[in-house]
């Protein structure tokens, strides 16, 4: 079978692997849809400090079970549609000994610590499968990633009253979004992308700024009667929201933080004092799967506005190459893994 690798920085290769063969705890998973991740994009450009060469990318799944191994319990069965919590953890860390394993010391993450799923099988761990009978492929690669927005949502302890503004509208940025409008609170939506506004309005974002034509200062000024928001969603990665975001917030407000700065990031300190912030990081998801795959199943979000382009797996190395030389261009990326 074949499955794409990046094999270096700037550099993909579709190879001929082995079939996987399940063990007694695993499925076999025939994937159907896969999406690129920013972190793919970060990886490709020799940005991302996590990434290991060469690699099998990959981890926004929807698959069919083809298989099962021996010791799967009942209920489930081949031919049933699911998604694959990507992450592995080590069980001992202090993080996991917490109860935060999407935090894990050692976490291995498929596509980046260990093969990923951008080929035509693979075989993972019954537990880590989540299923729905109701949701497309597509759409059931979209969960990984809106669940790493949800779990943003969750660590800045949004709630009905809050104003939260979301900085970024890629996949991640649609994701809080979407988490923070369903707890009740008025999301504000910030991006250069006129279009990717758009969507983040159909994904429940109530106002929207294009920081690239407007002031963001005097437009969150604006729209919170000079308050500031009471948390700041950081989906970006560049030292310019970083700083952003606690410039912005308000006082006592929480900012959390979701991308990785590209750079180092230089603060005026004093606002963290001065506001008492409450400043988070929020890595991965963590329980936010069944939540995600609920709301997908109630219809409502833009699944067809996010998904910017699908590509048969023999074109994802150039569409993730042409993603690398136009990112404004792009929410998200599909591989269809199924050369049927």
């Amino acid at each position: 079978m074949k499955a794409l690798y990046i094999t270096e920085p700037g550099k993909t290769e579709l190879k001929d692997v082995e079939r996987p063969v399940p063990a007694a705890d695993e499925v076999l998973l025939r994937v159907g849809m896969v999406g690129f991740c920013g972190s793919d994009l970060n990886a490709f450009r020799g940005a991302s400090p996590l990434q290991q060469y060469p690699q099998i990318l990959g981890h926004e799944i929807g698959a069919t079970i083809e298989a099962l191994g021996s010791d799967v319990p009942a209920g489930l069965a081949a031919g049933m549609k699911v998604t694959v919590l990507p992450y592995e953890s080590c069980g001992q860390c202090a993080a996991c000994r917490h109860g935060r394993p999407n935090a894990c010391r050692n976490n291995r993450t498929m596509g980046v610590h260990r093969p990923g799923a951008m080929s035509e099988y693979i075989a993972v761990p019954y537990r880590d499968i989540y299923p729905s009978d109701k949701l497309t492929l597509k759409e059931l690669a979209l969960v990984e990633p809106l669940s790493v927005g949800c779990h943003a949502a969750q660590r800045g302890c949004v709630c009905a009253k809050d104003t939260v503004a979301v900085l970024g509208c890629g996949i991640v940025g649609m994701g809080a979004i979407a988490a923070a409008a369903a707890l009740g609170a008025k999301v504000i939506a910030v991006d250069i992308e006129d279009r990717k506004l758009r969507t983040a309005a159909k994904a429940g974002a109530a106002q929207t700024i294009n920081s690239a034509s407007t002031d963001l200062h005097e437009a969150l000024t604006d729209l919170t009667k000079a308050d500031g928001p009471d948390v700041v969603i950081e989906a970006v990665g560049s030292p310019a929201t970083f700083r952003a975001a606690v410039q912005e917030v308000a006082f006592t407000g929480r900012v959390v933080y979701i991308g990785y700065a590209k750079a180092p990031v230089e603060y005026d300190t004093k606002l963290f004092v001065q506001k008492e912030l409450d400043i988070l990081g929020s890595r991965n998801c963590l329980g936010d799967f069944p939540n995600v795959i609920k709301v997908l199943e109630q219809g409502d979000f833009p699944v067809d506005d996010v998904v910017t382009t699908i590509v048969p797996l023999e074109h994802a190395g150039q569409a993730l190459k042409a993603w690398s030389e136009n990112p404004n261009d792009v929410t998200k990326i599909m591989v269809n893994a199924r050369p049927d």
